[in-house]
């Protein structure tokens, strides 16, 4: 028998269990003594309940939105973005319309401004799959003008009607007009910032859209501070 045969030989005879136990002690020589398993199955009561909201959303999206044309931004738009994310999440993100690229692609946030907001989240240990992510307008205004107030007005109910089904513990307003929406008020994003409001849908943190954090990147620390706060308000809840 050659020596590479022997060697073939000898490592057949190695079962699963004894490969797994020299790794251990391999991880151990190192001075790694602490091991995370992720766990294999999903819980059934959050895989019922995920299950649950999704066909909810998706009658919302299909049955009550369906191929809107309740305001005139279905005259210029290429798709409806309805939103897109974990059915149940704790953490809700909802900006204020979809641009040129969500509307090209039919999911909110996949631009530059969506890179960043990734990133931002991220720093707080979520990632997209985690978060579900909307907008107040589901369709594009047009050159990314700012929603008009019949627009939030005709467009807004299906939005709280989403947030209502996925029942977040926060949702973070990205910017002016989702702030003011969501919280009822005409304050500046600057003034609403940094806060945790307690809505009758859900705790509320406001801070800048990406896409002006782009524009004005000193602006980046005062939103790391509502990131931070977003974070602490999921612990304490």
């Amino acid at each position: 028998m050659s020596e590479q045969q022997n060697s073939r030989s000898i490592r057949s005879l190695v079962t699963p269990d004894e490969a797994l136990a020299n790794l251990l002690d391999l991880f151990r020589d190192l001075g790694i003594t602490d091991f995370y398993f992720p766990p294999t199955q999903i819980d059934p009561v959050v895989a019922v309940q995920n299950s649950q909201n999704f066909d909810v959303l998706e009658q919302l999206r299909i049955q009550e939105i369906g191929n809107c044309i309740r305001c005139k931004l279905h005259k210029g738009r290429k798709t409806i973005v309805f939103g897109e994310g974990n059915p149940a999440a704790e953490l809700m993100l909802i900006g204020e319309a979809p641009g040129a690229d969500e509307d090209i692609q039919g999911k909110p946030f996949v631009g530059r401004a969506g890179q960043l907001l990734m990133q931002m989240i991220k720093a707080i240990n979520f990632e997209r799959k985690d978060v579900f992510i909307a907008n107040v307008l589901k369709c594009r205004p047009p050159n990314n003008r700012p929603p008009e107030p019949d627009e939030v007005h005709t467009c807004s109910p299906f939005l709280f009607k989403q947030i209502e089904i996925i029942k977040p513990k926060v949702v973070l307003a990205l910017g002016t007009f989702s702030a003011q929406l969501l919280l009822n008020s005409k304050s500046s994003i600057s003034f609403l910032r940094n806060r945790v409001y307690d809505m009758p849908f859900a705790k509320v943190i406001a801070t800048y859209h990406p896409s002006f954090l782009l524009r004005s990147p000193q602006k980046k620390p005062e939103a790391w501070e509502d990131l931070k706060l977003v974070r602490k308000t999921l612990q304490e809840n």
